[in-house]
């Protein structure tokens, strides 16, 4: 069955670029062929959000503004940021689906037509999960141990594509909207 996607959401650190860890958007980069990669889906007509959480933005390390300059820079539709603390109590720090929520409301979105890319099982895949968004688990950053040693944290959700990195989640993405 094909379906028409109609928007993609890409986690930031290990899926674009990065460690997998926090790293400044003055310090990060993005993976060899990532930036190709989000062009392509643009290049579709797919709407490309950035959906990530920053706790270390509640700490002053980081601005809210810093992380969208940056994600506008690399042609990203819109960002939906969570900058609490693991702790805050906050209903868009993912596996929380406030972020998705946010833009299906922004954009009139239907989530069921839209796909998660995210290295990390207990959160990017969760947090689609609860929204119905198909999934897609890159083995960049903590896609690995997501896939192995964590994978307890998320077994009742499988992903609908594993990827290499994010070049092949795009290839899947547009092999399956044509």
């Amino acid at each position: 069955m094909l379906i028409e996607w109609k928007a993609v959401f890409i986690d930031r650190d290990g899926t674009i670029g990065g460690t997998g860890h926090f790293m400044h958007p003055r310090d990060f980069t993005l993976f060899e062929g990532a930036q190709e990669a989000i062009n392509k889906l643009k290049d579709a007509g797919l709407k490309v959000f950035a959906f990530t959480n920053q706790h270390r933005i509640s700490r002053g390390q980081a601005t809210v503004d810093e992380f969208r300059k940056q994600f506008y820079s690399f042609g990203f539709d819109d960002s939906f940021i969570c900058p609490h603390g693991p702790d805050d109590g906050c209903n868009c720090r993912k596996p929380s689906s406030g972020m998705l929520l946010a833009a299906a409301k922004r954009y009139k979105l239907d989530l069921t037509r839209c796909i998660v890319i995210g290295d990390v099982g207990d959160t990017d895949m969760l947090a689609a999960h609860a929204v119905g968004a198909s999934k897609i688990l890159v083995r960049t950053g903590w896609g690995e141990g997501s896939l192995n040693a964590y994978r307890h944290k998320w077994k009742e959700t499988e992903p609908n594509y594993i990827a290499r990195d994010l070049k092949e989640a795009v290839i899947w993405i547009l092999g399956s909207n044509s």
